[in-house]
């Protein structure tokens, strides 16, 4: 298990810097060395007073089969929850209050996270699985900026096996 950063939640205490006893963490890129981690050392992830960081496993296991009924419920719901995205991000446009603005644009939000985890779980979004291994070797075999993560796209589709 080697640590990663969620960088939304990063305070910037930088603590991380200072229990980490190999120098893998990096607060300016957000980025944690995961060459340089110590698997199962969690001295960052006990350090770091906003849980920005978090431990993950160096492989995944391969996915759980589902019933196809199981899969096909989760992707109507999954539209269902596209569809209740789209009218709540009409009514964000449309509505001058702003606490009702406000309602409207979470809930935009929340379906859309909602649609994602419900297509997670029916198997379509998983990094395992053949669509997610396409898509990640067509942002390798087009110009995505210098930013982009090459080294980790190749890593991590060295580490995923189609479901």
């Amino acid at each position: 298990m080697y640590a990663i950063r969620n960088i939304s939640l990063c305070t910037k205490d930088c603590l991380c810097l200072y229990v980490c006893p190999t120098g893998a963490t990096d607060t300016e890129t957000g980025q944690i060395d995961a060459e340089k981690c110590i698997s199962g050392c969690r001295s960052c992830v006990d350090a770091c007073p906003s849980h920005a960081i978090s431990l993950i496993p160096e492989t995944f296991p391969a996915p759980s089969p589902k019933a196809k009924r199981v899969i096909h419920v989760l992707r109507q719901l999954s539209e269902s929850k596209a569809k209740q995205e789209l009218i709540a991000g009409q009514l964000a446009k449309l509505e001058s209050n702003s606490k009702l603005n406000l309602l409207s644009c979470a809930l935009e939000h929340s379906n859309l996270r909602m649609i994602e985890d419900l297509l997670r779980e029916s198997g379509y979004l998983l990094p395992q699985s053949e669509e997610v291994r396409q898509l990640l070797q067509h942002l390798l075999s087009t110009n995505q900026g210098k930013d982009f993560p090459v080294h980790t796209i190749k890593k991590l589709l060295q580490q995923f096996q189609p479901g």
